[in-house]
């Protein structure tokens, strides 16, 4: 019970704050009119997010989609065994959430203060699905890994760029599988 009140917690204030930062600017935001609107302390709010930007930017897929990869077929490549998980991912994560995960990836992409900030996070991602497929592999972490999983981590993230400049009217799925015929053909 306890762990479904958190989580309703912390789900409430990310849909508060993106609603936020959409009807006023990122920037123009603040920390207390965010737990305000939730309906909680600032002092909780930092509880649930480190800052602001941890709000727009945490979020539970890479641990989903690293599990997702270490239980792929042992006869697919690495970049098949990441293309299927995040593929497998994405269409969970879009039934349910695919407004929220438009939202935030919108706000990343337009607001400069988040943006910038994206290269650490593709960073820590590419680390984790490198791990994964080590773990698939039952082997260390090696170059070959990490630049799998940072080639599949720069396709996932240049076909999410693409979806908010198209307004989202695009199929996600099928940019994610066009940026990974463009790494399979290796054109």
């Amino acid at each position: 019970m306890r762990e479904q009140r958190k989580a309703r917690t912390r789900r409430a204030i990310q849909e508060h704050a993106l609603r936020l930062f959409l009807d006023q600017g990122y920037e123009r935001t603040k920390v207390e009119e965010i737990a305000a609107a939730a309906g909680v302390s600032h002092m909780t709010f930092f509880r649930y997010f480190p800052t602001k930007e941890a709000v727009v930017e945490d979020d539970d897929y890479d641990p989903l989609i690293a599990e997702l990869v270490r239980t792929r077929p042992a006869g697919e490549s690495p970049l098949e065994a990441l293309h299927a998980a995040l593929c497998t991912g994405l269409d969970a994560v879009l039934d349910t959430d695919r407004d929220a995960v438009y939202a935030r990836t919108r706000l990343i992409v337009t607001t400069p203060a988040l943006r910038a900030r994206q290269w650490h996070n593709i960073a820590a991602t590419g680390d984790l699905l490198a791990a994964a497929l080590a773990d698939r592999e039952h082997r260390p972490v090696d170059l070959r890994l990490r630049v799998i999983a940072a080639a599949a981590t720069a396709a996932l993230t240049t076909a999410l760029t693409a979806w908010v400049e198209g307004g989202g009217a695009d199929d996600l799925r099928s940019l994610v599988d066009q940026a990974f015929a463009v790494l399979t053909a290796g054109r």
